[in-house]
């Protein structure tokens, strides 16, 4: 019975499964969004997402079955454990926001996919090298936002009034939203040497810090395609160097069947 579980759980037919009941739940919630479709197939809807948490609860019972404690300390299974619970919580009396976070159970398609698994393996590993650009981007900001209040505060406040406001028209020159037309040429016509200031924080923030997190995860992208074909190259070794065992016993047997058979002659030429 543990072994019929355990090979119908962990088959693909059944990841199939999963993958396609989470992708048409996917298809299901946005169409609720219509409220066309909401009122007109609000039953339809409503019976669909308890069969498919139904189908997640016993998959989830199933798996804890099979791999027990190990399931409570993979991180992978821990995630569509939470997923499925945060589903289970009645969307009533206070906890209407559960409702909401049901769209959550679409994140599950990461656990079902190991190709995006592994993607996003990659991307939590760069998480350091990512906080530390973020931690340098955000004390430039910090010195360009005091520098930007007091310069331009008094004439242009509804911008840089305080740092807060500093802060928030900072990062939309970041994204180059109108930072042109919008920002920095009404604030060139009062300061016309203001662009000594934005020029460079945009080609700092913009075209060197942000462009350094990109490198990151493509640095990330790469290690995981060379660790792929690592790992493929160590298959095809080890595949070799069975091939040259298997071929050195292989004649090994030829010549004792040689010697063997020369024996045999040497005897029926004696006979």
């Amino acid at each position: 019975m543990y072994q019929t579980i355990k090979t119908i759980i962990e088959g693909h037919k059944f990841q199939n499964f999963i993958m396609g009941l989470i992708i048409l739940n996917g298809i299901t919630m946005g169409l609720e969004t219509s409220k066309v479709f909401a009122n007109e197939y609000y039953t339809f809807f409503e019976w669909f997402n308890f069969l498919v948490i139904s189908i997640f609860v016993i998959e989830i019972v199933l798996r804890v079955y099979i791999h027990k404690k190990e399931f409570f300390k993979d991180a992978w299974s821990l995630f569509d454990f939470i997923i499925v619970a945060i589903s289970l919580v009645p969307a009533s009396a206070g906890f209407e926001i559960f409702r909401i976070l049901r769209v959550l159970r679409l994140f599950r398609l990461i656990t079902v996919v190991p190709q995006m698994r592994k993607i996003m393996a990659a991307l939590f590993s760069v998480i350091p090298g990512i906080a530390s650009i973020a931690a340098l981007l955000t004390l430039f900001f910090y010195i360009f936002a005091i520098m930007a209040t007091q310069l331009f505060g008094d004439k242009f406040p509804e911008w840089f009034g305080t740092l807060g406001e500093s802060f928030y028209t900072l990062f939309q020159i970041m994204t180059l939203e109108s930072w042109s037309m919008g920002i920095v040429r009404p604030i060139m016509e009062v300061y016309p040497l203001a662009w000594m200031f934005f020029v460079p924080f945009i080609f700092i923030a913009t075209f060197v810090i942000v462009n350094l997190i990109i490198a990151i995860v493509v640095d990330a992208m790469n290690e995981l395609h060379e660790t792929k074909d690592n790992k493929i190259l160590e298959e095809i070794h080890s595949v070799e160097e069975i091939s040259k065992d298997e071929i050195k016993e292989l004649r090994e047997d030829i010549k004792e069947l040689k010697a063997l058979l020369t024996s045999n002659s040497k005897l029926i030429q004696k006979d």
